[in-house]
């Protein structure tokens, strides 16, 4: 697609996707929460850290493959769960599914997703993982827990930081909700946005109707513009640790934890027998103030053993990112942002170029790093920026 040669990086796709979504969805995609600090923190955090290279070695042979719990994947890159993605694009869970597949990356899917996860884990070979709001209520957790079996999903993902709605002002002020209430002013949003309007909403509308919550629990949920039985964040503010450990002790499959930043939860975390945990700030949308996933991120690693997987997600838009967050310790980074753009603006393209930006830009970066493989991206090639204490005068012997 033509348009798609001019998006040379992911900047370049979120200012084409900007222009193409409406003002209701573009301040759901790309915004943050209250004065978006959190968000802006989690992006500018990466400038603060500079890499040292090392030259003079062989990276012909490179290779950005990665592998996890006995799964090979070709990028140190995986799709993180993005709720509501049917106001971006028609059956975009789809899409993100069938683009996982064949780039070989992990697919979280959301619990606020649209497709039915059964036929999600159809499209992408039975290798979805499954992400999860939970009530603190296991009579309501366990059908659930049930239906993941019965799909064999392999890797459950519980979202430890939504125990409350956040305050999305930006969201209020735009008069758009979840659920999804239509007014007069969102209508005539829509008209100002022709491409959208034709695309994604009268293609959705004219094809299966009204998206649906299809995984939130055990059972399909109502339409999108419809409160679930429970509400949608019904008893969220009683899960805790206990709950994890009745949730370990029936779950079979994988374990993870998203929205850990405090080294303490990630203790807790190992010794309730998760497999890993996502350190996360929900994309700056949930408590503003937040330092940035980036930054928590080398405390974490020194609070867990060494061979305790770490993710993250949160502010990753080049390659760069990528490696740093591998140099300090992470083993897989998540993005969620980046391939909605892609979605905005062309489609199952769209999302799959924007992991072509990712792949082409980690592949050259892991060159001039001086690296064959992510496995080499260690902290030594990492240094704070603005630190010059080596130019101080050494201290005068005695």
């Amino acid at each position: 697609m033509g348009i798609l040669h001019n998006c040379l990086s992911i900047a370049d796709l979120e200012r084409a996707a900007r222009r193409r979504m409406p003002d209701c969805v573009r301040g759901y995609v790309c915004g943050g929460t209250e004065d978006g600090a959190s968000l802006a923190e989690s992006l500018q955090a990466f400038r603060r850290l500079g890499f040292v290279p090392r030259g003079l070695r062989r990276v012909d042979q490179r290779s950005a493959d990665t592998t996890l719990w006995g799964q090979r994947y070709s990028l140190p890159l995986g799709f993180a769960p993005t709720g509501f993605a049917a106001i971006v694009m028609q059956d975009c869970d789809a899409a993100l599914a069938a683009v996982a597949r064949q780039q070989q990356l992990p697919f979280v899917i959301s619990g606020a997703s649209t497709v039915p996860l059964e036929r999600l884990q159809q499209i992408n070979d039975g290798h979805c993982w499954y992400q999860a709001y939970l009530p603190g209520n296991l009579a309501r957790i366990r059908p659930l827990l049930e239906r993941l079996e019965r799909a064999r999903i392999p890797v459950l993902v519980i979202t430890i930081d939504t125990c409350v709605g956040a305050n999305r002002e930006n969201l209020q002020r735009l008069k758009f909700t979840v659920p999804f209430r239509p007014s007069w002013r969102l209508l005539a949003d829509g008209l100002r946005h022709p491409r959208w309007t034709a695309g994604v909403f009268l293609k959705t509308m004219l094809g299966e109707g009204i998206p649906r919550f299809a995984n939130l629990a055990h059972e399909g949920g109502p339409a999108i513009t419809a409160e679930p039985p429970h509400g949608f964040r019904g008893e969220r503010d009683q899960l805790d640790w206990d709950c994890v450990a009745q949730i370990r002790a029936a779950w079979k499959g994988r374990l993870v934890l998203k929205g850990v930043m405090h080294p303490d939860d990630a203790r807790l975390a190992v010794a309730q027998g998760v497999d890993a945990v996502v350190v996360s700030t929900h994309g700056g949308r949930q408590l503003d103030g937040c330092i940035s996933p980036l930054q928590t991120l080398p405390e974490i690693r020194r609070a867990v053993p060494a061979d305790f997987p770490l993710f993250i997600d949160g502010g990753f838009r080049r390659g760069t990112d990528v490696l740093k967050a591998l140099a300090l310790g992470a083993q897989m980074v998540f993005t969620g942002r980046p391939q909605l753009y892609g979605a905005a603006v062309a489609g199952q393209a769209g999302i799959a170029h924007a992991v072509q930006i990712f792949r082409q830009e980690i592949l050259t970066d892991l060159a001039l790093l001086g690296c064959s493989s992510p496995a080499e991206v260690t902290p030594d090639l990492l240094r704070e920026c603005g630190d010059f204490a080596a130019l101080r005068p050494a201290a005068a012997s005695a």
